[in-house]
């Protein structure tokens, strides 16, 4: 039986492993879950899974938090420390889901613990990626991508004879408007930008799948994930997301990771490694899928793709400059601030206007993060 923790359990990525672990109740014991505001979800699911602690990060919810976990057994606690702490819990795998740079420290410090540490958030390796991958070997820490896509990577990467590998191919569904001419994407809602085609997620990760944001922030933490120079990880738009990623070889193999859209498969993988366990999707019906379809992505239409390779050859702060911009700007668009089409542009101001140092610490990191923040921000001011 394998101890889990739990970071983000009340999110898209938290109740997809929840319902996993709950199907297995043979096979995990739950530690600890964490949620930002939501003390009723939470305060359901200890309960159900019989955590020994549930964590909200917002010390005003921990009232709420007690009092829903009153008789229960299940130990309650609240703030920042609190979560930090919990992360630090000795278990054999923290899944940390927890979205924006909110989830840094908290990784950090199960990265630090060692252990297994299951990756379903993209700012540790985004914004934070050297600090991330230095505290991992000196902890002795195992990092497991739960991104369908790297996941995919990893199912398929010789990390034996690297220098076998050739080139990372990375698929995206292209999002809700790959067809969409510029003119018509000025005036997209944020209703409609977070209905995906293909996948159920959070409307922050739904906004940047439309963008392609994404794929650029997964093309970056594939290049802190994978021992090959990101010159060769490409990007390819691939509508019906079944092929999650590829890897070329040298020999002319290509080997793809493909399953159905549902982050379950991926965490699944992550939960079991290195063996497998059983889920509840059904197997993959290839006759009904009945085509696969690829095209190059528009980066006129869809410039955030270009900023991000950009940050990524540059290196430094730049990823975590672009990481928290465009928070900053998909935060303003689903608030209707700014148009679609302004995101990108939003985070292509910040990258010229803030260029400092690279960040050498998790506190340098946040600076960073913050200062670029504030500049967006009145980029966004301008805008509204």
């Amino acid at each position: 039986m394998r101890t889990v923790s739990i970071l983000g359990a009340t999110g898209s990525i938290g109740t997809s492993a929840l319902d996993l672990i709950e199907r297995a109740p043979d096979r995990f014991r739950v530690r600890a879950l964490t949620a930002n505001r939501d003390a009723r979800a939470l305060a359901a699911a200890a309960i159900r899974t019989r955590a020994e602690l549930a964590v909200v990060a917002d010390e005003a919810c921990l009232p709420a938090l007690r009092e829903a976990l009153a008789g229960t057994g299940v130990e309650a606690a609240g703030g920042p420390a609190a979560l930090a702490d919990a992360a630090r819990l000795p278990v054999d795998l923290t899944v940390a889901a927890i979205v924006g740079c909110a989830g840094l420290e908290p990784v950090l410090a199960a990265v630090e613990n060692g252990g297994t540490v299951v990756l379903a958030n993209k700012e540790p390796l985004v914004s934070a990626g050297d600090v991330i991958l230095d505290a991992a070997r000196r902890g002795g820490a195992t990092l497991l991508p739960a991104d369908s896509e790297h996941n995919a990577i990893f199912q398929c990467f010789d990390f034996q004879r690297p220098e076998r590998v050739r080139r990372v191919i990375l698929t995206a569904s292209g999002g809700p408007f790959r067809d969409w001419p510029l003119d018509r994407m000025a005036a997209v809602t944020p209703q409609q930008a977070v209905a995906h085609p293909n996948w159920s997620m959070g409307a922050k990760i739904s906004i940047d799948s439309a963008t392609l944001m994404n794929k650029g922030l997964e093309l970056i933490e594939a290049a802190r994930l994978f021992p090959i120079a990101h010159e060769r990880i490409e990007v390819v738009v691939h509508r019906q997301s079944i092929i999650h990623s590829l890897v070329d070889y040298v020999d002319g193999s290509v080997l793809a990771q493909l399953g159905p859209s549902d982050m379950r498969t991926p965490l699944a993988y992550c939960l079991a490694w290195p063996d497998r366990m059983a889920t509840p999707m059904e197997p993959l019906d290839l006759v009904r899928i009945g085509r696969l379809d690829f095209e190059a992505p528009d980066l006129e239409r869809f410039p955030a793709l270009r900023l991000a390779r950009e940050a990524l050859a540059a290196g430094g702060a730049r990823p975590a400059i672009l990481n928290a911009a465009n928070e900053v700007a998909v935060s303003a668009f689903l608030a209707n601030r700014v148009n679609f089409l302004e995101i990108a542009a939003i985070v292509n101001d910040t990258l010229e206007r803030y260029d400092p140092p690279a960040p050498q610490t998790l506190e340098a990191v946040l600076a960073v993060d913050a200062r670029a923040r504030t500049i967006a921000e009145a980029r966004v001011a301008v805008s509204a």
